[in-house]
């Protein structure tokens, strides 16, 4: 979620002012290399809507070499290596940087004998002299090193007792001593790549970014990144920085993660991710959630837009996104802000939208429906839902009877139908138990279907099949109501047991909702079930 919301307030920020923005793969850690990930991105991006000026082709793959279109080209960092050295070479020569000759072992000797002291090591402007380094060791011994080994770096040479002053477009003005910081590797013989900071302010500077909106944890390299524009000379065209905040837990103090997610049962990764040993995250695509309400919610988790409005589309993001009304503090993630965010987009939807969205989770438990019954079904039920899929579990008693999942037919025509053999996966069959009572919920059951109610339940199915009045809904409510009324029955229970009959359940739809779309007939066979069976 982070690093979608930070490509997204790139995204609006580049848009907002007619500028490009550019998807480049940074893979030049193959530590921290995950096999997929790139697709992934790019992937999860598409759904979004963001989609990048620069770095990918329509396809969604990343562009290899230079067009009018992708001047820039690659923008895979593993495939630009042969870029870096001459640049950290430069630096070497203008005094700005050294090669560093310490072996790991001698680094972790010098970090151990440091903790043992009561202190931390830390490769700066101190420790610098007594290390294995090209300005401590004598010049034949460098060229030496040089030609004969592979496992050197290249370390940025930071500046003693130096201020460095920086304007962050959200936090306003910081300085920093450089005492406070160490000397950071830049370039690696061993696999001939730079780390981050050499490999961003160089293609940074190449591919001419003006402003650069990243996550908060870069803020403490922002010194480095200011002292090597300047290292370089290019001072006049370093880009605007901007520094994100924190995305929070729900709960408590910290940011989010995704043992969050896991553990209160919400997604935080924009797509479902299945991890290098095949553990599988939770998406907000596979989830159900609409991509627009995703983006939606991520733009308002540290941005306030300085008035009541809450619902924006991609367009009027654009228009309205601005740094200056980013929060410094982090922001907390409310996984129930965000079933919100669903729900008002799904509201917002046609009927006819939503009813082929649904369609399919109909097919999928063995249901062909009619599209124009369909649409009537989410119509009168959308108000309840909070993503498609959830009609599936309101109004599933409209689609199939609640003993066989078997074939019916609704009003005079089919209006859909059901293969006999086989029951279909059922959400709702993890609260049936496995007694007589079954398929109808056991504790309803007990609660409502009571000796003395089942003889009013079949007056009220003999009731539905005698009415000769307005089916719609509303005049067919007040008909069956003064029925029960004029009988002088209890309301509450003759309704629940009814509900019951007919779905199942004792809560859920209203009576005569249920009725006017399942039919007379329909109604009258299902209550007469649930009185032989229960």
């Amino acid at each position: 979620m982070g690093g979608v919301r930070t490509a997204l307030y790139n995204y609006l920020y580049a848009k907002q002012r007619g500028g490009d923005f550019i998807l480049r793969i940074e893979d030049t850690d193959s530590n921290r290399f995950v096999p997929g990930a790139e697709q992934y991105i790019i992937e999860a991006l598409n759904w979004c809507g963001i989609i990048p000026d620069e770095g990918v082709d329509a396809a969604g793959r990343v562009v290899e070499t230079p067009s009018e279109r992708h001047p820039h080209a690659p923008y895979r960092q593993s495939q630009r290596r042969g870029i870096y050295r001459k640049y950290a070479e430069q630096l070497v020569a203008s005094g700005d940087a050294y090669y560093a000759f310490d072996s790991p072992e001698a680094l972790e000797k010098a970090r151990s004998d440091a903790e043992a002291a009561g202190g931390t090591f830390t490769y700066n402007r101190q420790t610098r002299k007594s290390m294995r380094n090209s300005l401590t060791l004598p010049r034949e011994e460098v060229e030496r090193l040089l030609a004969e080994t592979s496992h050197w770096t290249i370390r940025f040479k930071m500046p003693e007792d130096t201020v460095v002053c920086m304007d962050d477009m959200i936090r306003g003005h910081v300085e920093v001593n450089t005492d406070t910081l160490d000397d950071k590797v830049l370039w690696k013989r061993a696999d001939e790549l730079p780390t981050y900071h050499l490999a961003n302010i160089v293609d940074d500077h190449l591919m001419e970014i003006t402003e650069v909106i990243r996550g908060e944890e870069w803020l403490p390299s922002l010194p480095l990144h200011h002292l090597l524009y300047k290292a370089f000379g290019w001072e006049d065209t370093m880009p605007r920085f901007a520094h994100l905040p924190l995305l929070l837990k729900p709960v408590g103090n910290g940011k989010l993660s995704k043992r969050d997610g896991d553990k209160m049962g919400f997604p935080v990764f924009p797509l479902q991710w299945t991890g290098a040993g095949g553990e599988v995250s939770r998406g907000y695509r596979e989830d159900g959630y609409f991509p627009e309400a995703f983006v939606n919610m991520l733009a308002m988790l540290g941005w306030n837009p300085g008035t009541e409005q809450e619902l924006f589309s991609m367009e009027e993001l654009v228009s309205s996104f601005s740094l200056s009304k980013v929060s410094k503090s982090g922001a907390k993630f409310n996984p129930e802000k965000a079933r919100w965010f669903n729900k008002e987009y799904l509201r917002m939807k046609s009927d006819g939208q939503i009813a082929d969205l649904f369609m399919p989770v109909l097919e999928g438990h063995g249901i062909s429906a009619q599209r124009e019954y369909v649409r009537d079904v989410v119509s009168f039920t959308k108000e309840r839902a909070t993503f498609v899929k959830d009609f599936w579990d309101i109004a599933s008693s409209l689609f199939v009877a609640p003993e066989d999942f078997g074939k019916f037919d609704i009003k005079a025509g089919t209006a859909f139908s059901q293969p006999s053999s086989g029951r279909p996966a059922d959400p709702r069959a993890k609260v049936y138990d496995d007694s007589l009572t079954a398929p109808f919920l056991a504790k309803d059951v007990d609660k409502f279907w009571k000796p003395e109610v089942v003889p009013l339940v079949e007056k009220v199915g003999e009731f539905v099949g005698a009415y000769q009045g307005d089916m719609a809904p509303e005049a067919f409510g007040a008909a069956l109501e003064g029925f029960i009324k004029d009988n002088s029955w209890p309301m509450g229970k003759v309704m629940n047991a009814t509900r019951l009959a007919l779905t199942g359940a004792a809560s859920g739809l209203g009576i005569a909702d249920i009725i006017v779309r399942i039919g007379k007939a329909e109604t009258e066979r299902r209550i007469s079930y649930a009185v032989q069976r229960l």
